[in-house]
């Protein structure tokens, strides 16, 4: 899955750990996140979401749509 998370978060010119802190999460889990290595629980997705005031469909979407 491709995501938008890094972008989102440079936007806010947060670092990684900020975001980490912010979900609760390690830095290696945001890490991860970002570079589609690891795909959030919806629980987490949802919180990702909320903190960037979007929706998951505007963060996440299937391999090979952008």
């Amino acid at each position: 899955m491709k995501n938008r998370v890094s972008d989102s978060r440079q936007h806010l010119a947060w670092s990684q750990q900020r975001l980490a802190d912010e979900l609760g999460v390690s830095r290696q889990t945001v890490i991860s996140i970002e570079r589609g290595r690891f795909d959030p629980s919806l629980p987490l997705a949802f919180r990702i979401a909320a903190v960037f005031n979007s929706t998951i469909e505007e963060l996440f979407f299937p391999d090979g749509q952008e």
